[in-house]
């Protein structure tokens, strides 16, 4: 397999451009193997800076677990009241559902930590998975424009999405989701597009 030396793209042995950013690949001896190394993509030449590294916000995560915590000691006050109206006083039942209601903002976390976004100097760089990590890389030569959408509860709470209007091959938009302070990044984003133009 051919891999760009630009954005990281595996693309086919006879491919000429790269399918993801255009630029023209190099010779078969002459071509760097991209591979995953530390936080980001390695490609055997200078790695390009990392400006941003961004996650996804946790406030509607710490928001749930604040709220599993109340739920689980009201199932518990309620089972136990339960149980002994019955004449038991077996509460531990209670307890371990009262619980198990945290494991819905632990799922809500874990999926929240699965994804990174990076702008690095050229490139916008989106890390999914856990055990296999998945990087796509948007070449920032190619996004058309960077906009900030926001519903109501995103702009009260300070966070919203960030939307990348892609111009390579795959097309479409992408969107980086839940971002706190979106603005500033779409403006980074943007005067990094700027300096490349130059």
């Amino acid at each position: 397999m051919n891999y760009c030396t630009k954005c990281g793209r595996q693309n086919a042995d006879d491919a000429i451009y790269c399918q993801q950013c255009g630029s023209m690949l190099e010779p078969e001896d002459e071509t760097r193997v991209a591979r995953r190394g530390g936080d980001r993509l390695e490609t055997g030449i200078d790695d390009p800076a990392v400006i941003a590294a961004i996650s996804p916000t946790l406030k509607f995560v710490t928001a749930g677990y604040v709220l599993a915590v109340v739920g689980a000691f009201l199932v518990a006050a309620l089972y136990s009241i339960a149980a002994r109206a019955l004449g038991s006083d077996a509460i531990w039942p209670g307890v371990i559902l009262g619980m198990s209601l945290l494991l819905i903002p632990a799922y809500f976390h874990l999926r929240q930590k699965l994804v990174t976004y990076r702008l690095t100097d050229s490139t916008v760089e989106i890390d999914t998975g856990l055990i296999s990590r998945t990087t796509q890389n948007i070449p920032l030569r190619r996004i058309q424009d960077v906009t900030v959408s926001s519903t109501i509860l995103q702009r009260l709470l300070g966070f919203g999405d960030v939307v990348i209007d892609n111009a390579s091959e795959t097309g479409g938009k992408v969107v980086l989701h839940n971002i706190n302070s979106p603005r500033k990044y779409a403006d980074l984003m943007l005067r990094q597009m700027h300096r490349l133009e130059k």
